[in-house]
C-alpha cells in the first residue's frame, strides 16, 4: 500500500474515531474537511468524554452529526456508511462476511454495553472522575475565574449531568445491578475483546477497521484514567488484557501523532470570541502612556513635597517670630 493512501487511510480514521466517539461535529465541502471540533468535554482525552452540554446542536438536536456538502448526517453508524461510501474509505473493504458479522456483534457490545458500564461508574463517582481526567478547568472552559470558583460551580452543574446519566443507566438495564455486579459485565467484555484481539495488532490483522475505531473510543476512556485514582476496570485490562493496553497504544500513535496537543493546547472554546493581540504599536503606545503617568505621578508627588516643605518653612518662621516678640516683651518689663 502506497505511503500517501496510508496517511489518507489514517486521516479518514481519525475522523470516524471523532465520529463514534459520539462527540464530532465535522464539516466536509468538496471532500476535505474545512472544520474542527466545535467543543468538546474537559477530561482529557478531549474527544472522547462529553459530561456537559454542547452549544451546537443539529436540526434533529442530535450528536454526533456531520455536515457534507451542506448536507447533515446524523448517528453514526449513518455517519461511517455515508463516509465510506462518499470518499471510497471503507474501512472494512477487506473483510469477509463472518469478519463483518464477528465486528457487528463486537460493535453492539462496545456501544450498548460496556460504554454504560463505564458511563456508571462517572456518574457514581464524580470526585473520581474529575480527578481521573485531570481536569483542568480554566483550559477546558477557557476562562481566567479562580479554578476554585469553576470548581464550585463545574461540579454543581456537572452532579445534575450525572443524575441524569445515573437515570440513563437505570433505564437502560445496568443500573438496577450493584456497581461490582456492573464491574464484572465489564470485566467479561474486555475479556471477550482481549481473546478476539489475541496477538494481532489489530482485531482482524494488520489494518484497522471500523470495529477497532469504536474499541479505541471505549477502551481509551478506561485506558487513560490516571493511575493514582483506583478504577477496577483499568486495573483489570492492565493486568488481564495487556493486548488491549498495546491496541489503544497503536491507535492513538497512528491516528493522533499530535495526541500531547490536543490534550493540553488545543483550544476547546473556538467559538468564544478572543480578545486581539496586544500589537507593538499598541504596546508603545501603552507603555508611553504609562510613563507619561507616572511622570505626571511623580510631579504632583514633588509638589505636594515643595508645598508641605513651605508650609513647614511658614510654619517655623511663625513660631520663631512669636518667640521674638515674647523675648522682647520679658526684656522691657525687666527694665
Amino acid at each position: 500500500m502506497e505511503s500517501g493512501h496510508d496517511d489518507s487511510v489514517a486521516t479518514f480514521a481519525k475522523d470516524l474515531l471523532l465520529v463514534v466517539s459520539g462527540e464530532a461535529v465535522l464539516r466536509r465541502d468538496r471532500g476535505r474537511a474545512v472544520g474542527e471540533i466545535e467543543e468538546t468535554p474537559p477530561p482529557p482525552p478531549p474527544i472522547l468524554n462529553i459530561d456537559h452540554k454542547l452549544k451546537l446542536r443539529s436540526k434533529k438536536g442530535q450528536l454526533p452529526f456531520v455536515e457534507v456538502n451542506g448536507e447533515e448526517i446524523a448517528d453514526s453508524t449513518i455517519i461511517m456508511k455515508e463516509l465510506a461510501q462518499r470518499y471510497d474509505k471503507d474501512l472494512d473493504a477487506a473483510l469477509t462476511q463472518e469478519q463483518r458479522n464477528i465486528a457487528h456483534a463486537m460493535i453492539s457490545m462496545l456501544e450498548n454495553h460496556l460504554i454504560w458500564v463505564v458511563l456508571s461508574w462517572r456518574s457514581k463517582n464524580t470526585e473520581q472522575m474529575l480527578k481521573g481526567y485531570k481536569i483542568n478547568l480554566q483550559h477546558a472552559l477557557g476562562s481566567r475565574l479562580p479554578n476554585a470558583l469553576l470548581s464550585f460551580f463545574f461540579k454543581f452543574q456537572f452532579s445534575r449531568k450525572c443524575f441524569q446519566g445515573a437515570k440513563k443507566v437505570k433505564a437502560q438495564g445496568l443500573g438496577v445491578h450493584k456497581p461490582e455486579e456492573i464491574e464484572e459485565f465489564g470485566r467479561k467484555d474486555l475479556k471477550v475483546l482481549s481473546e478476539l484481539l489475541a496477538d494481532k495488532p489489530f482485531f482482524f490483522g494488520d489494518e484497522p477497521t471500523t470495529l477497532d475505531c469504536v474499541a479505541f473510543s471505549v477502551l481509551a476512556q478506561i485506558h487513560f484514567i490516571l493511575d493514582e485514582v483506583k478504577y477496577g476496570l483499568k486495573e483489570f485490562m492492565q493486568e488481564n488484557c495487556p493486548n488491549l493496553v498495546g491496541h489503544v497504544s497503536r491507535i492513538k500513535e497512528r491516528c493522533f501523532p499530535d495526541w500531547e496537543d490536543i490534550c493540553t493546547k488545543l483550544d476547546l472554546n473556538a467559538h468564544i470570541p478572543k480578545p486581539e493581540p496586544e500589537t507593538k504599536e499598541n504596546k508603545e503606545g501603552a507603555d508611553t502612556e504609562k510613563t507619561a503617568e507616572q511622570e505626571k505621578n511623580e510631579s504632583e508627588k514633588e509638589l505636594e513635597k515643595d508645598n508641605s516643605n513651605e508650609k513647614t518653612e511658614k510654619k517655623e518662621e511663625k513660631v520663631e517670630k512669636v518667640e521674638e516678640n515674647k523675648e522682647k516683651e520679658e526684656a522691657a518689663a525687666a527694665k
